[in-house]
């Protein structure tokens, strides 16, 4: 029996007018400075999030204005603009090919917040909601489906968090090209890799603060971009090889609920939440577990809740023997904060040793998943 269990909600919210988006953040968003960098819980970081949310995501403006004004804090609206926060990493590996987007999530059970959302912002998106109003991956009613890996560089700039541009290219965009032209002009905090998937074409884009958007090779992507990390963060991360790995296999979901895609590190902040297999023409998503799955359409999206156990038979305690290291060793030692007993983070809970880039308080990173969970 795995040591980890993790129950996943699925809500609808609409379009975020009648409260039930709200009651599902609510409690986390109460207490918004701990997401938002020093600058952004100033007047004038908060003025300077907005006109940038303003100038590159002008149609969602209405939306933020409506989700804000059912939140106590002040700061809240300052959160939703994902222009002002602290930087957080993850794992994952995906792929896209012929209309498919298949892909493993990766990260600590206890901050990943696990709700798979339907919406009607601008138009019907579904997908895995990450801080508030983002989403992991996702797909709309037009046929286009996208997600995010880490892209395993550990910089930080002006710009948004991914998870905000995953929904703003489902709100507005209908096929790949839109929205490859749209997120080329998008400002991007950290290293992310986008893989972007339509009925006619599969592609996946590196962007970060100090590159422009580039092309990969091939729609697949892990935690790498353009260059290989460096050997002690592969040892940990193995992107190299769960790259080569997805490549091999292609769109084949028993592939990646077994080693080396699907990972058991846990503790280290490297398992395998879920497994996400889209087929955004027929507005259809499963979401897969071993020995479970879970599916959703835009069409007909029913809300409920789903627990499942982590990991893979036989694991017993050797949690994080799929990895060499902890994630923190992954991390230049200029970029680590000092190890502790844990910190408080949005939402109550305590996050323990988490990947970090620190050397001063801007810089240190909040852990995603740590929104509230719906009471059940």
């Amino acid at each position: 029996m795995s040591p980890y269990v993790k129950t996943f909600h699925a809500i609808e919210i609409g379009d975020g007018a009648d409260g039930r988006w709200a009651a599902h953040v609510r409690s986390a968003m109460a207490k918004p400075e701990g997401w938002l960098t020093e600058e952004g819980r100033t007047p004038e970081g908060a003025a300077k999030a907005r006109q940038l949310f303003d100038t590159h995501m002008p149609e969602l403006a209405p939306v933020l204005d409506r989700l804000a004004e059912q939140l106590e804090s002040p700061q809240a609206r300052t959160l939703l603009t994902m222009a002002t926060v602290r930087p957080f990493f993850s794992g994952c590996t995906q792929i896209g090919h012929e209309g498919t987007l298949l892909r493993n999530y990766d990260f600590a059970p206890d901050h990943c917040e696990g709700t798979i959302v339907s919406s009607q912002f601008l138009r019907p998106v579904l997908g895995m909601q990450e801080a508030g109003w983002g989403l992991l991956d996702g797909m709309n009613d037009a046929g286009l489906a996208v997600s995010l890996t880490f892209g395993g560089r550990f910089v930080h700039g002006p710009g948004f968090a991914i998870p905000l541009v995953l929904r703003y290219l489902l709100e507005t965009c209908r096929t790949v090209d839109e929205a490859i032209g749209k997120l080329r002009t998008i400002p991007i905090a950290i290293p992310q890799n986008v893989t972007l998937v339509d009925a006619h074409r599969s592609l996946t884009v590196h962007v970060g603060p100090d590159i422009p958007m580039t092309e990969a090779h091939d729609a697949c992507a892990a935690n790498h971009q353009h260059l290989p990390v460096p050997d002690e963060q592969e040892q940990t991360t193995r992107t190299r090889a769960r790259l080569a790995a997805v490549r091999a296999a292609g769109v084949d979901v028993p592939s990646m609920l077994r080693p080396p895609l699907y990972q058991c590190g846990y503790d280290q902040w490297l398992g395998t939440l879920y497994t996400a297999h889209y087929r955004p023409a027929e507005g259809r998503v499963t979401y897969h577990w071993p020995g479970e799955r879970w599916e959703h359409t835009i069409g007909g999206f029913t809300p409920g809740s789903r627990t499942v156990a982590l990991g893979l038979p036989g694991d017993g305690n050797d949690r994080g023997r799929r990895c060499s290291g902890p994630w923190e060793r992954a991390v230049p030692s200029g970029l680590r904060r000092a190890r502790g007993g844990g910190e408080s983070v949005p939402g109550g809970r305590t996050r323990g040793n988490s990947p970090a880039v620190a050397g001063d308080e801007t810089a240190r990173p909040a852990a995603p998943g740590t929104w509230p969970r719906p009471s059940v």
